[in-house]
């Protein structure tokens, strides 16, 4: 099972404070484990303008992503931005996770922010999300998550606060109405 390029969506039943109700983007996955970004959960009071400022970055020109709020990734390298944006060539650390979506960490994405080159679609975390081998397997085996298709329109268009609701519906889950506990038959 390669979950690279998916979502895993929190099961009611997750108590962890940090994935309760989380979507999170699955960016890598291999034999060694998986990498992803939490994409429901922003900072409070933390957009890209105030990073840009806090890193001296001067935007092209002012733009609607520069009010976007900034997300917790994930519990790891909390203070590493990590930006998930639409395909776009010339970013000196890009790479491509799949024909719809890259991943940096690189600054030139955000000093491109405004101008010509700023790609289409652009989404700003600190932080990420890792497992170990096998140990997010495992975790999908005792029902902490869901498993879906990645949407990217659920990354870059939704309301934050519907984007655990929207994940789950993608793949025909009411999330509200999954019991919080996990049988055996």
């Amino acid at each position: 099972m390669n979950l690279k390029n998916h979502f895993i969506i929190a099961m009611p039943g997750l108590n962890d404070p940090l994935f309760s109700r989380s979507v999170v983007y699955i960016c890598e996955h291999n034999r060694d484990g998986a990498m992803g970004i939490i994409i429901n959960k922003p900072i409070t009071d933390l957009t890209i303008q105030t990073v840009l400022s806090r890193l001296d970055i001067t935007p092209y020109k002012a733009c609607a992503e520069l009010e976007q709020p900034v997300f917790i990734g994930g519990p790891l390298a909390e203070e590493q931005g990590f930006i998930l944006h639409s395909p776009q060539k010339g970013f000196s650390s890009s790479i491509e996770i799949s024909n719809d979506l890259m991943i940096t960490t690189s600054l030139d994405v955000l000093k491109s922010i405004g101008s010509p080159e700023q790609p289409r679609e652009l989404f700003l975390s600190l932080g990420y999300a890792s497992w170990g081998n096998m140990q997010l397997e495992q975790e999908i085996a005792q029902n902490d998550w869901l498993v879906a298709d990645v949407k990217t329109d659920i990354i870059f268009e939704h309301p934050i606060d519907n984007r655990w609701h929207l994940a789950a519906q993608s793949i025909g889950v009411n999330i509200d109405t999954i019991s919080t506990q996990m049988g055996k038959a």
